[in-house]
């Protein structure tokens, strides 16, 4: 059973955010409260580590031949792909992963493939030739 209520016909699935403060957090290993330099020093960590992860995808899925297997909408098999951009990327076998010697919970190797922007990537087909991968918000 998945976790998403089914829609009526005239329904569309949105996505909703809420901005939060992150005030404190906990060394797993030790129990011990962070303190907060500490804790956002390890955020922009995180951050630094997805943003070069999304960097490497990019780098090597650029390519006309691969941007027009996501832009076809179905995998290898002829199957459509999942509209979750990690997951239609996992079937394709787009995949990426944390530097050597850095070991990374799979959230956030997802992170790293949502950051990767498949909706731009859809689009680019006719221009692969001469776009540049985006990297950032659009």
């Amino acid at each position: 059973m998945g976790r998403k209520l089914p829609l009526g016909g005239d329904e569309t699935a949105r996505t909703a955010c809420a901005r939060t403060l992150v005030r404190s957090g906990v060394d797993e290993r030790t129990g011990e409260v962070l303190a907060p330099a500490t804790l956002a020093e390890r955020v922009g960590w995180c951050t630094d580590l997805v943003a070069g992860m999304t960097a490497t995808l990019l780098a090597e899925r650029w390519n006309t031949a691969d941007v027009d297997a996501l832009a076809s909408g179905v995998d290898g098999g002829g199957r459509k792909l999942p509209s979750n951009a990690w997951m239609a990327l996992r079937r394709l076998g787009w995949t990426t992963a944390a530097p050597e010697g850095v070991k990374v919970n799979d959230r956030i190797v997802r992170m790293a493939q949502r950051a990767t922007p498949p909706s731009t990537a859809r689009t680019a087909s006719p221009r692969c030739g001469t776009a540049k991968p985006q990297t950032g918000p659009p």
